[in-house]
This record gives structure tokens, C-alpha cells and sequence, in this order.
């Protein structure tokens, strides 16, 4: 079948009008229908073109091409447009500058409108551009930078950090190394207090005491829910729970059980008036208190054990130590330790000179300065600090502190550093030295795994089995018995 005119008399497809087969000046139309590019031309005055020929550069070098000139292809009749003055990076007259290639938020203003605001970090209206290489740039773990009369973006949720590796040319965002929940006690689903109260009750009625089921019973429950227990044993039968307890178990599993009916912080209070109490001091109780607790707990601490004893925590470490000893407690006491987690490699370097001028490269050691960079300074700050000194100075910090001093200062400067750099591993190695040799010191023993328990035991116990060669589980089988043995073990919650 056949239309007029199809199908064209020249052939298939017809040709361009215009003697050039690519087309001549005749195509395409001079008046083509729309197709949506009339802003074309706008859109190429935001182009820079060394921006775009840098591009075209390092992909050349990328793919393995290569960068021919501009004489080898004969320019296209009705090509390119030519460089507007000042290059396509500059805007058209009376348009807002906008910085890289896409226009300022919201589009430029009608005619006779003030100009939007920029970007953040971008020329504010009205105030003079900086000139190139004098952006408002942002260092490290500062805010970032803003023009006057610019507004800040809203802040968002950082992402995550990694911990960069030391010494560092610049200052790095460190976090500390934390755990998370890393107990070996967490909260037991279904958890009812006026049942276990009633279990609790059973276990202490009538002639014996079934020890088994108060180690099941308080042995699964999280430090709050025993309190909770505490709350409903009272409730529902009159009667003190802890007296209760107290007449009916004796020796070190009375110990352990009293110590777990305790809060955290209430724990700490009694065994700070412990150690103090009485000729002798126990020092290594107040040092590793003191040095492993948190902001938060320690000034906690303070309040509980003024209410408690009617006097402060600091009176109470005035009165039975002295010299720099006194000084690193009383510092440590606080519980105002930087808790920043930005690294400033400028000050861990100073930090680091000071140190060994306070200590190894003089005669004598000047105390003061010690406690002042160890008391003070941030954990992570710290890390770099220790880390830093092993490289300028070729030896440890520990041994440094071992070489300058001595007595309980040594061990308490000693305990800050173990603490700041591994606190499981502190632990462990307390553990291992209460049960090593000859005799146990139930105090320090039942302190640490009732204290870590909800902490990090399950740290300390792999630290114990990497420093150790053997297992927490199997060295606390072997050195305790009866029923105290039985209450340690369901707090160390397994044999690695």
C-alpha cells in the first residue's frame, strides 16, 4: 500500500539539508519545538572549566588515556559556546556567587531581591570574600568555623570514630575503650521480687538454711533487683532482710552475699571506712577505688559516704595518709578528671616533656607534676601521652615511675596508669596477687568480682586467662571452698 509522499523520493533517511552531511547551516531547524534545555546556557556559567579539565586529567591518567590536543579534531561548526569573561566559573551579572558547581540553597533571588544565604562555611552577604586559601576551615575536635552573622548548621549525631594509631602528626579524635556492659550479672528476664522474696524467706525458715537456693536466688539478679527484693521481703513479711541474712550465714559467703545486697556505691563507701579503719591503713583498697571508678561514682561516693559517716571522703584520706600519697588520693578523690576525647598531639608532646624532665632527666623527681598530668588529663588524652614517652624517651612509663619513686606513692601512680591504659588487665593482675601463694585476701577477692561484676568480668576473666595461662574459674576453684566457693564461681559465670 502506498502514502503520498512515502516513501521520499531521495531515499531513506533523507539527507541533511545543505551540502555538508553532517548537516549544514540550515540544520537542525532554526526554530526547533522546546525539549526543556532553555536553561542551558544558565547552567553553564556554573561550570569551572579548569575545575572540569583537572577531572578529565586524572582520569586520563586513571583509565590510560590520553590528553590530545585541541588541533588534532577540527572545531564543529555551531559548537561550543566561547568563554564568557572571567571563565565559566564567574556568574552571570547581577547573580549571587556560589562556590563548586551547583547554585546557592533556594536558587538565586528575583531582580531588585537581597541574595539568599550561602553554604555553610561560604561568603556571608554583605561581608567581603576571603581571598583564595583563607577559607574558615575547622581543626580537629574544634567547632566548625562560621562568618560573622552566618548561622550555624544543626548539629547531628557524630558517626563512628577509630582509635588512630600513636604518635600522630596531627591531633586526632580519640575515644576511649570502653566495653559496653561486659558483666557477667545482667538483669534476669521475669523477674518478680515478691516471688524471690518468698524463696528467699523458704531458704532461711526452720531449722538450717538452704544456702543452695539464696546462691541461685541473689546469684541471677542484678544489683537493682536485689534491692528491689530487699524492698518487697520487707513488704511482705516485716522483717530486715539483710538481718535475716546476717543469722543465718557466717564466714566469707556472709561477706559476699552482704557485699552484693549493697549498691555499687554504698559497697565502696564501707570498704573506703574499712580500709581506714583501725591502726594499718589498706591502701591498695583506697588506690584501687579511687583509681578505676568513674567521674559519676566517685562524686557519688563523696556525697553517700558524708551521709553515711558524717564526714567527708577527703577528711576521712587526711586523716590516715600523708605526703604525695595523700595528695594523689585526695586529686583522685574529686571525680574531676577531663572527660574530653579529643587528642591535641601538640599537648601530649608537652605533656610528655614535662614528665621526663620531672623524672628522668633531672636529680630527684618532682611529684607534683606527675599527679597534676595524671589526675587530670583526659583518658584518651593519657593513652597518647604513654605512648608518646615510650617512643621519644625509649622506655615505659611504668618503669619510669617505678625508677623515680617508691612505697605507696609508686603503687598509686602505678594503679592510675594500669587503670588508664587496661583496666581489665588491672584487675586481673589484683586477682591473681590475692590468691597467689600462701593464704587469700578474701577482702580484695570478693571487692573485685562483686564490684566487676556488672562492669567487666568478662574482660577481666580473658585478660586473666592471656596474662595467666589458666583460667579465673579454675584458680578460684582452687583456692576457696563450700559455699563461698560456690557464690564467687556464679559470679565469675563460667570457665574459660
Amino acid at each position: 500500500m502506498n502514502y503520498p509522499g512515502y516513501p521520499p523520493a531521495g531515499g531513506y533517511p533523507p539527507a541533511a539539508p545543505g551540502s555538508n552531511p553532517w548537516g549544514g547551516a540550515a540544520y537542525p531547524p532554526t526554530n526547533p519545538p522546546p525539549i526543556g534545555l532553555d536553561n542551558v546556557a544558565g547552567y553553564a556559567s556554573q561550570f569551572n572549566p579548569s575545575h572540569m579539565a583537572g577531572m578529565a586529567s586524572n582520569l586520563a591518567g586513571t583509565f590510560g588515556g590520553t590528553n590530545a590536543p585541541q588541533s588534532i579534531y577540527p572545531s564543529t561548526p555551531g559548537g561550543y559556546p566561547s568563554v564568557p569573561p572571567g571563565g565559566f566559573g564567574q556568574p552571570p551579572s547581577g547573580q549571587q556567587p556560589s562556590y563548586g558547581v551547583y547554585p546557592p540553597p533556594g536558587g538565586n533571588p528575583p531582580s531588585g531581591m537581597p541574595p539568599y544565604s550561602g553554604f555553610p562555611g561560604g561568603p556571608v552577604p554583605g561581608q567581603p570574600t576571603p581571598p583564595p586559601g583563607q577559607q574558615p576551615m575547622s581543626c580537629p575536635g574544634q567547632p566548625p568555623a562560621f562568618y560573622a552573622g552566618q548561622q550555624p548548621m544543626p548539629n547531628y549525631p557524630p558517626g563512628p570514630a577509630v582509635n588512630p594509631s600513636y604518635p600522630a602528626a596531627t591531633g586526632p579524635t580519640v575515644f576511649p575503650v570502653t566495653h559496653g556492659n561486659r558483666g557477667t550479672i545482667t538483669d534476669a528476664p521475669g523477674f518478680d521480687p515478691l516471688k524471690d522474696a518468698e524463696v528467699l524467706r523458704k531458704a532461711m525458715k526452720g531449722l538450717g538454711t538452704d544456702e543452695q537456693a539464696i546462691i541461685d536466688c541473689l546469684g541471677s539478679r542484678s544489683n537493682k533487683q536485689r534491692q528491689q527484693i530487699l524492698l518487697s521481703f520487707k513488704t511482705a513479711y516485716g522483717k530486715d532482710l539483710i538481718k535475716d541474712l546476717k543469722s543465718e550465714l557466717s564466714g566469707n559467703f556472709e561477706r559476699t552475699i552482704l557485699a552484693m545486697m549493697k549498691t555499687p556505691v554504698m559497697f565502696d563507701a564501707y570498704e573506703i571506712k574499712e580500709a581506714i579503719k583501725g591502726v594499718g591503713t589498706d591502701e591498695n583498697c583506697l588506690i584501687e577505688i579511687l583509681a578505676s571508678r568513674s567521674n559519676e561514682h566517685i562524686q557519688e561516693l563523696s556525697r553517700v559516704y558524708k551521709a553515711e559517716f558524717k564526714k567527708t571522703l577527703e577528711e576521712a584520706i587526711k586523716s590516715d595518709t600523708s605526703g604525695h600519697f595523700q595528695r594523689l588520693l585526695i586529686s583522685l578523690s574529686q571525680g574531676n578528671r577531663d572527660e574530653s576525647t579529643n587528642v591535641d598531639m601538640s599537648l601530649v608532646q608537652k605533656d610528655v616533656q614535662e614528665l621526663y624532665a620531672a623524672g628522668e632527666n633531672r636529680l630527684g623527681t618532682d611529684e607534683s607534676k606527675f599527679n597534676a598530668i595524671l589526675c587530670a588529663r583526659s583518658r584518651a588524652h593519657l593513652r597518647a601521652v604513654f605512648s608518646e614517652y615510650q617512643r621519644m624517651c625509649n622506655r615505659d612509663i611504668e618503669k619510669s615511675i617505678c625508677r623515680e619513686m617508691s612505697g605507696d606513692l609508686e603503687k598509686g601512680m602505678l594503679a592510675v596508669v594500669k587503670c588508664l591504659k587496661n583496666t581489665p588487665a588491672f584487675f586481673a593482675e589484683r586477682l591473681q596477687k590475692a590468691m597467689k601463694g600462701a593464704g587469700t585476701k578474701d577482702r580484695t577477692l570478693i571487692r573485685i568480682m562483686v564490684s566487676r561484676s556488672e562492669v567487666d568480668l568478662l574482660d577481666i576473666r580473658a585478660e586473666y586467662k592471656r596474662m595467666y595461662g589458666r583460667s579465673l574459674y579454675t584458680d578460684i576453684t582452687g583456692d576457696t571452698s563450700g559455699d563461698y566457693r560456690k557464690i564467687l564461681l556464679k559470679l565469675c559465670g563460667g570457665n574459660d
